[in-house]
């Protein structure tokens, strides 16, 4: 093999290994938000029917670090959450349809019926994290969700931006 073959490969082996957490990031399992220089990915389940919404994470008795759900709504409207039958602190953070986060509501309080809501604008996606994870990671309202359910010609972070 000629010396330029050898570096030609080796280039291309950089590019795919590069290229692989681009990829990654937009698979249906991960979503990433950007909060100014600062990225963060998170492990999630998608819960997009009614039934998968309507459990989200009862019952769960802890949380990965950087896992999550991510709740997924055909269109934005007004949603409402409460922390029955949920056994852990949970953060919820509230999307628009760009993926834009418009509301947080940190350290929701187990077993607590109260509603939780996104606020007055309408929401298209929820991500529950564990309770503290915003304010130690620095997420505030603006932060941007990269993840595959974001409609590309909406985003404000597509999964095409790379």
């Amino acid at each position: 093999m000629r010396p330029d073959g050898r570096a030609r490969i080796a280039g291309a082996l950089l590019l795919a290994i590069c290229a692989g957490p681009v990829a990654a990031a937009c698979a249906s399992d991960v979503v990433e938000l950007r909060q100014g220089a600062s990225v963060m990915r998170f492990q999630v389940e998608v819960a997009d029917d009614e039934a998968e919404r309507a459990r989200g994470l009862m019952f769960r008795e802890s949380l990965p670090r950087f896992g999550g759900m991510l709740f997924v709504y055909e269109t934005p409207q007004p949603v409402a959450f409460w922390m029955k039958n949920t056994l852990i602190p949970l953060d919820m953070l509230f999307f628009d349809a760009a993926g834009r986060l418009a509301a947080l509501h940190e350290n929701a309080v187990p077993g607590d019926l109260t509603p939780i809501s996104g606020g007055p604008a309408p929401v298209q996606f929820v991500l529950e994290l564990a309770g503290g994870s915003a304010a130690r990671l620095g997420v505030a309202p603006g932060a941007e969700m990269r993840h595959p359910a974001v409609a590309a010609d909406a985003a404000a972070w597509s999964c095409e931006a790379g």
